[in-house]
This record gives structure tokens, C-alpha cells and sequence, in this order.
């Protein structure tokens, strides 16, 4: 298992260290594992205050992002609750029509929503991108587990108390399902961080590029310069180390009970 790990971060690794190279020095062979002649600081300012708009295209990805990990979290924790606690006519019906559009490839469905999104102006918008992402079958799907291993007398004494919905969603459910909820909101960061294929159909302005388009405009206005490259690369998954390094504890509580329930 070591040797795996070892294996799987060693293009990490070489990433890492091409980073702070000269270009001269990035595709020796054999690899210098630790550059002998550094050049880290020209490498990172050309990357971030060059001639390109990275620092633009980093602050699009983060503005997004964290948006839509919001809304989706939120959206997907509302639906979750309402199909696993409470009652009303057709919900096993709708909750297996969500379950639906979780098996339709997201490639097939591309052409519909930019054509939707045409006709009400959200093309080309962060907006739209924001919504693209916003509702999630595999996050109801994932939350309201959780939800349904809530045993139904705390619900029904509060109840009996007096509490509304409302009270009893963000006062009593919410707080048990903690774990789940960070579980989605770092998967949903991670996914939509990563995301290249929307914002290459829905984005046409170069000011609204997220980090991924970024980095392919950055690659083809500076050529192949991998040295270059490399130090973008490293520099758009920054967030997403400090995110799984907040997260992690939460993320396993999360994978574990529901280990536990399944």
C-alpha cells in the first residue's frame, strides 16, 4: 500500500518540483527530483501578474464555486429532509423521478439546458453556472439517508412541544446530520472546482473563465512552456488541499457512519 501511495503521488511530486524550475531544466532525464537551479518566484509572479488574467480566472473559480456549494447544499438538504421525514401525497413518486435524472449522463442533457439557458439570458453568466450545479439528485439522494436514520420520536416530541417544521429542520435534523452535510459540501467544492466541461460550453467571456478554462487560455497564449504550466496547475489546486485538510475529520465521521447505516 506504500508503495501504491508512493506511486500515485509521484506526478504530484514532479508536478511540484517542474514548478520551480527553468524551463531548461524540467524534462531532463534523469529527473531532478529537487531542482538544482531554482526558479520558483520568476516562475509563480509570471504566472500570477503576466500577461495572463490568472488571478481573474482564480477569483471567478472561487466566487462559484463556494456559491454553489451553498445553494446546492442547501437546496439538497431541504428536499432530503422533506422526502425522508415528512409527509405528503406522490413523495415516493417524485423522490424516484430525482432518482431518475441521477442516471441520465450529464453530456446528454448539454444541448437542452444551454438552449434553455439561451432563451432566459443565462448563458454567459455566472448566474447560470451557478444554477447548472445548484440542484443535485445525488445530494438529496446521500442526505436524506442520513435523515431517515433520525429516529421518528425526537421528531414526533418536538412535535408534541409545539415546534414547527422549520424549527424542528434547523433546530433538531440539521444539527445530527452535520457530518453528511460536510461530506457534500466538500465533494460538491471539489466537483465544481474542477469543473471544464460547463464553463467551456457556457462561458463566452474571457473576464467570466474559470481556473480550468484559465489555465487552457494560459497554456495557449504562453505555449508550451511546462515549467509555466506547471506552477498555474499547482497554484489552482490550492484551494482544494485547504479545503480537504479543514474537512477531512468531517468528511471521514461522514463516510464512516454511513458505513454504519449501510
Amino acid at each position: 500500500m506504500a508503495v501504491l501511495g508512493i506511486l500515485f503521488l509521484l506526478p504530484f511530486v514532479w508536478m511540484l518540483s517542474s514548478s520551480f524550475k527553468p524551463e531548461g531544466d524540467v524534462l531532463t532525464y534523469p529527473i531532478e527530483w529537487i531542482p538544482q537551479t531554482w526558479n520558483a518566484v520568476e516562475n509563480y509572479r509570471e504566472v500570477w501578474f503576466g500577461r495572463s488574467s490568472f488571478a481573474l480566472y482564480y477569483w471567478n473559480s472561487i466566487k462559484v464555486t463556494l456559491l454553489t456549494t451553498f445553494v446546492s447544499t442547501a437546496f439538497s438538504c431541504l428536499a432530503a429532509y422533506a422526502f425522508a421525514k415528512m409527509t405528503f401525497k406522490g413523495r415516493d413518486l417524485l423522490f424516484m423521478l430525482v432518482l431518475l435524472t441521477y442516471m441520465i449522463p450529464p453530456q446528454a442533457i448539454v444541448v437542452p439546458q444551454y438552449l434553455l439557458f439561451s432563451s432566459v439570458g443565462l448563458v454567459d453568466s455566472h448566474l447560470g453556472l451557478i444554477l447548472l450545479n445548484s440542484f443535485s439528485a445525488f445530494g438529496t439522494f446521500m442526505l436524506r439517508q442520513f435523515f431517515l436514520s433520525i429516529n421518528d420520536s425526537i421528531i414526533e416530541s418536538a412535535k408534541i412541544d409545539g415546534a414547527g417544521e422549520f424549527r424542528i429542520f434547523f433546530k433538531i435534523a440539521l444539527p445530527l446530520v452535520v457530518p453528511a452535510l460536510a461530506t457534500y459540501s466538500i465533494l460538491r467544492f471539489i466537483w465544481t472546482w474542477n469543473d471544464y466541461q460547463n464553463p467551456l460550453i457556457f462561458l463566452r467571456s474571457e473576464e467570466l473563465y474559470t481556473i480550468q478554462i484559465g489555465i487552457y487560455q494560459f497554456a495557449d497564449s504562453h505555449g508550451a512552456i511546462y515549467s509555466l504550466m506547471m506552477a498555474a496547475a499547482v497554484s489552482s489546486i490550492i484551494p482544494l488541499l485547504i479545503v480537504f485538510i479543514i474537512g477531512q475529520k468531517q468528511v471521514i465521521d461522514g463516510i464512516s457512519l454511513g458505513g454504519v447505516k449501510g
